[in-house]
């Protein structure tokens, strides 16, 4: 079974300020509003109705997923804007060439999403539902199988939002027939099947197989969606939408991922079908979309508007424009320019011109804090550090109570670090910067993530722990989110929770992931019985994000009744052996003279030691940002591994 498918005066006076009201009202209206929603902000050049609009049905979208999703709230992690112009020929010079042509586009990144929308089409906002329904699964939904959130986000890309919403129609098809500059019908061939068409193939994936089927579901790698891998996946969803199944998904993902129960064994238990009868229910079940057929075969006419075909599903609005909160402001048009300037900066075939944009709005004398953040932004990308602070502190000096400016000063703190394999510099402003990012936007995961790991640096990692399970309650799909709770573990020596941890990120299906917490699970038991990383041949200092340590010290002022206070050890020079040992007393003199090696004399008690460094410049300091050359009479404490009866290589120091 497959699927087919004096008064007069008066009058005249009233008559001629009303031609001219419109104008003035035309000309006093800025070009550039935002529209700020509980949820969205939308920018937009096409005045203050179609500004609404455009908040209006990207609320309604939202609210008719969490209905998909049996959920009444859903979190939204990463800010969205919307970009919405009316002009085609302006957003044909923004886009993607791919996609100049669509109604829209969506432009991913860690930091902010942006939705750039073309206002000279029909009902543009369709255009980004697939990728806005990978948005919110990451955010909404634990981690699932690449069949179900393609499969949902097929499903939601079809939708349609009049005086009801329409949905389950097929988001793939598209009419075999265009007018050309003649004005005559003309075929294209290279029409690509839609998803209809091709689940009237006799032949369909086994449901085992297309259950089993590694695809990265995350929608940020995607290729074409006119498949039979998109094809069942969205028939699938549609029949578990349609028959009330989706609590039966969860309960299947639960037993897949999480219990381990084979996939054969994991459907019968949650939907009570074997793989075979439950893929006979689906093509039964498609079969009896008879509205599929009729819009193919409109599709297939050689008119010029194929006639409108009902979609399967119909649901009521889940709100209308009084049910929504909007809050309109205007818009200096360089401001504009900049966040336009900051989107192309991030698609890559109008890098360069957009970065040329930024850097002449700020040159102007008026200057152009938003410029300078949107260059921020793309150097911390190219990781020119350097250039991002000093856009970030010119940024401050115009407007320094701008929460983005906080945060991404943080975040170059964060990726500075990473980049650079050091500690994290400037923890106590970093927490303080963070903090307020998470009054200002309670839900941004990132801030949570990097709050977590600037605490664990300072020593607290009660709060860290507490962070870092708050960004993965925000975003329970990120795997960094979940490598850096297992380092936290490590810090606080919870080593079981750690190997739970890395042991499941292992066996997940990110590559990247799976490999460092390989990396991880080795070196667990040398941290556990030494306290330091183990020293790989080539290898001068712990990889970024590594979990090198089993304790640091507290300097954040987040009292921590179980942290330990030791400071974080550095690796062992090569060559040396034995136990990390520790010692109090007080900083001789500092020889350098064979920088960047050091010979630290020490006096503790009555014996002296010389302690040497073989970088001076990366060894872990507790108390300052930096060991200095010219102490002298600081009391210190050290951990170091012993060498002869009075010397030792540093792997860390502790000034007091």
């Amino acid at each position: 079974m497959t699927c087919r498918f004096g008064i007069g005066a008066v009058v005249l006076s009233v008559l001629v300020a009303g031609c001219f009201l419109p104008l003035a009202s035309a000309k006093d209206e800025p070009k550039w509003i935002e529209v700020h929603t509980a949820h969205f902000s939308v920018l937009t050049d096409a005045g203050d109705k179609r500004g609404r609009e455009v908040a209006l049905r990207m609320e309604q979208m939202r609210a008719v997923f969490g209905q998909l999703l049996l959920k009444n709230k859903l979190k939204m992690p990463v800010p969205i804007t919307v970009i919405a112009l009316k002009s085609d020929k302006q957003y044909g010079m923004i886009a993607p060439a791919k996609q100049s042509m669509a109604g829209g586009f969506y432009v991913p990144g860690s930091d902010r999403v942006y939705i750039v929308l073309n206002l000279f089409e029909a009902d543009p906002w369709r255009a980004v539902a697939h990728p806005l329904a990978h948005y919110l699964l990451n955010f909404n939904y634990p981690p699932a199988q690449g069949w179900f959130d393609e499969g949902l986000a097929e499903y939601f890309g079809s939708i349609q939002i009049g005086k009801q919403v329409e949905i389950g129609g097929d988001p793939e098809l598209a009419p075999e027939w265009h007018e050309d500059i003649f004005d005559q019908m003309r075929r294209d061939p290279k029409t690509p099947q839609s998803l209809t068409q091709l689940l009237s193939s006799p032949v369909w994936l086994s449901m085992t197989d297309l259950f089993t089927m590694k695809h990265d579901g995350s929608g940020a790698r995607e290729g074409t969606h006119n498949t039979l891998y998109y094809a069942q996946s969205w028939m699938v969803v549609h029949y578990l939408v349609n028959k009330s199944k989706m609590p039966e998904a969860g309960t299947y993902f639960n037993l897949v991922l999480n219990e381990k129960v084979p996939v054969e064994k994991a459907m019968v238990q949650a939907f009570d079908m074997t793989p075979e009868q439950m893929e006979d229910a689906v093509k039964t079940y498609c079969k009896s979309l008879s509205g599929l057929g009729i819009a193919l075969d409109q599709a297939k006419k050689p008119v010029a508007v194929p006639v409108d075909v009902q979609q399967p599903d119909r649901l009521a609005l889940p709100l209308d424009a009084d049910e929504i909160g909007m809050a309109v402001s205007p818009v200096k048009e360089e401001e504009a320019k900049a966040v336009i300037g900051d989107v192309m900066a991030r698609i890559p075939e109008h890098r360069d011109q957009a970065l040329r944009d930024l850097q002449q709005l700020t040159a102007d004398p008026k200057d152009n804090e938003a410029a300078h953040r949107g260059l921020a932004w793309d150097d911390s990308r190219q990781k020119k550090f350097d250039a991002a602070a000093d856009e970030l502190e010119k940024a401050t000096e115009l407007n320094p109570q701008d929460p983005w400016i906080w945060y991404y000063r943080s975040a170059l703190k964060y990726q500075k670090a990473q980049a650079a394999q050091q500690e994290m510099q400037g923890l106590a402003n970093m927490m303080q910067d963070l903090r307020a990012v998470a009054d200002w936007y309670p839900e941004l995961a990132d801030a949570y993530n990097m709050l977590g790991m600037a605490r664990v640096e300072g020593g607290g990692i009660n709060s860290a722990l507490e962070a870092q399970r708050q960004a993965i309650a925000l975003a329970p799909r990120n795997m960094e989110y979940q490598f850096n709770l297992g380092q936290i573990y490590v810090a606080g020596k919870k080593w079981d929770l750690a190997r739970e941890v890395f042991t499941r990120l292992k066996a997940g299906p990110d590559r990247a992931a799976a490999a460092a917490a390989k990396q991880q699970l080795d070196d667990l038991e040398t941290l556990q019985k030494y306290g330091v990383r183990p020293q790989r041949a080539g290898e001068s200092a712990a990889p970024a994000g590594a979990a090198s340590t089993p304790a640091v010290a507290s300097s954040s002022g987040e009292d921590d009744e179980d942290a330990d206070r030791a400071p974080k050890p550095a690796a062992p020079k090569p060559g040396t052996t034995g136990p990390v040992q520790f010692l109090k007393g007080k900083i001789v003199s500092s020889d350098c003279s064979k920088a960047p090696e050091a010979t630290v004399t020490i006096l503790s008690g009555m014996t002296t030691y010389k302690m040497h460094a073989s970088d001076y410049k990366s060894l872990p300091v507790i108390g300052e940002d930096q060991f200095s050359c010219e102490w002298k009479n600081r009391l210190v404490s050290v951990n170091y591994r012993a060498v002869g009866k009075n010397g030792g290589e540093l792997v860390s120091i502790e000034v007091r």
